[in-house]
């Protein structure tokens, strides 16, 4: 696998249009991956596709924790590299940074008692999300979050909502995985029309 040691905003967008995403090494390099199959959370308008654990309901229901959207940018992506084993280091946190910047990089944040207990992040480019990477520091803090965005995107009218790799928390959500044909056609449908990330 090609290492480059830059990495600038446009290069991460340019790189969603090819199907691609960047992720750090070790080294403080990083290198292009394409995964296939590849993992999105299907956003079709007329159907309820995220599956919510009715203890997750609960938590919902419980107003635990007050939701912002971009409110701490750069503190999310940072607690999200915080782990034994992570892919996200400087290039990709300061590039990351420029695109929150641009207006395409958003946050949203579980905050509890006035400290950040959870978020994610990701990328709007048209009609897609691309979702990066989440944290909790308080248990169901990043799954409230991941709610929250379904709805925004649901409510927003967004085409596609990429999470690039399975993972059992995500399927148990109902998240799925489609070969790279469907995922290209997907993506297609997505870069050609305009979508506003509103955060409601």
């Amino acid at each position: 696998m090609q290492e480059y040691f830059s990495l600038d905003w446009e290069q991460v967008l340019v790189g969603y249009l090819e199907g691609i995403f960047p992720m750090g090494n070790e080294n403080g390099s990083i290198s292009w991956y394409e995964a296939d199959p590849r993992a999105i959370i299907p956003v079709e308008l007329d159907e309820d596709n995220l599956k919510i654990p009715r203890s997750l309901r609960q938590v919902i229901s419980k107003d635990i924790f007050e939701i912002r959207h971009n409110s701490d940018f750069e503190t999310v992506i940072r607690h999200c590299a915080e782990r034994e084993f992570t892919w996200i280091n400087e290039l990709i946190i300061n590039a990351f940074s420029e695109l929150h910047k641009k207006g395409y990089g958003h946050s949203v944040e579980a905050w509890k008692d006035g400290k950040l207990a959870g978020g994610l992040y990701g990328i709007a480019f048209r009609g897609a999300f691309f979702g990066e990477s989440m944290f909790y520091k308080e248990n169901n803090a990043s799954k409230v979050c991941v709610v929250k965005l379904f709805e925004i995107l649901k409510r927003n009218n967004f085409l596609l909502f990429d999470i690039q790799m399975i993972t059992p928390h995500f399927k148990s959500l109902g998240a799925i995985e489609i070969g790279k044909e469907d995922y290209f056609e997907k993506l297609d449908q997505a870069m050609n029309v305009e979508r506003h990330f509103k955060f409601i």
